[in-house]
């Protein structure tokens, strides 16, 4: 059957999605670290040339013989098809009305161990979850049975698994292909299941992941906080990545996705930088993200400085190595104005040396985000009311987080309105993505214009959040089903706010920078120069210290 599920994927290959898992960051927060007691997680979907969809899909009744259609996100390919549950529950984006929600990173690992007879890929295995979990413990849960019974199809994933109460970080990786001998009739399995382990962040604590397998030490005596598939240490020994009678304890990361340079310089690198802003009394050394042979790794979790509100959550999600030496603000490739995206490859050569490979920085924040998001859970207050989905398209530098509560019933169509292929000042994703990247020619200057109006609209949704959340709960005393109209009538209304003021922005933008002047309304004729800063124009002085003076020449040098 044509299910919701099936129209959404394919609606997702159609618009241009094929990679977004590859350069993602996440960001964990258990109760005890946050500033309200809320759990925290948060996602970056990163990956160029795709625009996404705000996903919705209402809960919903199934019958006993209805089945779901799965696609690979990918490729489109259709993987197979698998059981529908009796119920489904609601999810908005990446949360559920249970206040469950779920993020990940690609970390990819052993190449070797794709299963091409599996049938769940990490897409799918991610809003399955969502529809079938009340808690983070059952999302575990359901997962690793999607794939016990039908193959995982992806390459190793970091999720981040969270609830009102604990927030798990969460591991996987396929088996291998089986050898099938399609002339014989089989009844066992046609696809190797997964290794995979789970682990929760203690209270107080914050984790992060960004496309680098994290976990290490699997404490597998203390199955309160630490969940793992039976054979986790036994296939990694009889595929040689673990050898026990070395003496070495076993490591999940180490045995399933090994380090490379790469993978430092990219993905820990990300990981040092949010661990070191929240808590710079620690001092981590750069030494492991910056490539240094035998550098300890960075813990899996720390303990923040001072607890974290959503407002620091949504700060640690727009970095780009500021302050540090590796600013890349500052450097020459930021160019006068101070951009600090890099156009890709991350990784490239120069014609004249072939034996050495270069690499841009990675930042947390980067120019080809899709969406992004802060899920927040609080315990304290009814699912409908606890949960909000703080979403934000674009840049997370120039983004704009909206409160969306998981309870809503509804989401406005313009945020459907995502084809990377037609533009159309009707779609949101497309007015944040042109507005974005007008910045990068004159950065410095038009990104605070773009972050006034950000930290206008979220200091205001964070100061009302008391306010609605106090008349909610008192509608939700007599009325559960009107608080929950009313939440999301607020949700709605907020998100068509933004896009309108976002859209009168990029229109106040394109005037004032036109043709690279400042055009501060006083006098058109005449707007404002900029040029290009001393600094700059020493460097084009030593380029060539003739080719740029302006004087009489006694002959053309």
């Amino acid at each position: 059957m044509k299910t919701l599920l099936k129209v959404w994927l394919t609606g997702l290959l159609i618009i241009g999605y094929w990679d977004y898992a590859h350069a993602c960051t996440n960001i964990l927060v258990s109760k005890g670290a946050s500033a309200d007691g809320s759990t925290m997680i948060t996602y970056a979907a990163d990956a160029g040339g795709f625009f996404e969809p705000l996903y919705y899909l209402p809960a919903k009744d199934w019958g006993a013989n209805d089945s779901l259609d799965i696609y690979e996100w990918d490729t489109g390919k259709w993987l197979g098809r698998i059981k529908q549950v009796a119920h489904t529950y609601a999810v908005v984006g990446n949360m559920n009305e249970h206040q469950v929600s779920i993020g990940e990173t690609t970390f990819t690992g052993r190449t070797e161990l794709k299963d091409s007879n599996a049938v769940i890929d990490y897409g799918s295995l991610m809003y399955l979850a969502l529809q079938r979990a009340k808690t983070a413990r059952e999302a575990i849960q359901v997962m690793t049975k999607l794939v016990e019974e039908y193959g995982y199809a992806s390459t190793g994933e970091s999720m981040s698994v969270a609830d009102a109460n604990e927030v798990w970080i969460f591991e996987i990786i396929a088996k291998g292909t089986l050898r099938v001998d399609a002339k014989k009739k089989s009844k066992g399995p046609k696809h190797s299941g997964a290794v995979w382990v789970a682990r929760r962040v203690p209270d107080g604590y914050m984790c992060a992941h960004a496309n680098q397998a994290r976990i290490r030490e699997v404490p597998m005596n203390d199955k309160e906080n630490c969940l793992y598939a039976p054979d986790v240490v036994t296939f990694a020994e009889s595929k040689g990545y673990y050898d026990k009678k070395n003496g070495q304890p076993f490591y999940f990361a180490d045995a399933y996705c090994p380090l490379d340079p790469g993978g430092a310089l990219y993905c820990e690198g990300r990981v040092w930088r949010i661990f070191d802003r929240a808590a710079p009394s620690l001092k981590l050394p750069a030494d492991y993200w910056r490539a240094v042979k035998g550098a300890q790794p960075y813990p899996l979790w720390i303990k923040p400085d001072k607890k974290l509100t959503v407002q620091d959550v949504m700060a640690l999600m727009r970095d780009h190595f500021e302050g540090t030496p590796w600013d890349m603000t500052k450097e020459l490739a930021a160019g006068p104005y101070g951009n600090p995206y890099r156009w890709k490859p991350l990784e490239w050569k120069v014609s004249d040396d072939s034996l050495t490979t270069y690499a841009w920085g990675r930042p947390v924040s980067t120019q080809q985000t899709a969406f992004s998001f802060v899920a927040q859970a609080r315990s304290y207050l009814p699912d409908p009311i606890g949960g909000v989905f703080w979403y934000g398209l674009d840049d997370t530098y120039g983004t704009t987080y909206m409160p969306l509560y998981c309870s809503m019933t509804e989401v406005p169509c313009a945020y459907k309105n995502a084809n990377a292929n037609k533009f159309s000042w009707d779609s949101p994703a497309w007015v944040f993505n042109l507005l974005n990247n007008y910045a990068y020619g004159k950065y410095s200057y038009i990104i605070k214009e773009i972050q006034a109006v950000q930290k206008e609209l979220e200091d205001k949704f964070v100061a009302l959040q008391p306010a609605v959340e106090k008349t909610a709960s008192e509608i939700y005393k007599t009325n559960p089903a009107l608080a929950v109209q009313y939440l999301s009538d607020y949700s709605n209304n907020q998100m068509n706010m933004v896009f309108a003021r976002y859209k009168r922005l990029a229109e106040y933008v394109f005037m004032k920078y036109n043709d690279g002047y400042i055009n501060e309304g006083k006098d058109a004729r005449h707007p404002r120069s900029t040029g290009y800063g001393d600094e700059w124009f020493k460097m084009f002085i030593k380029e060539n210290p003739n080719k740029y003076k302006s004087d009489w020449k006694d002959k053309l040098e």
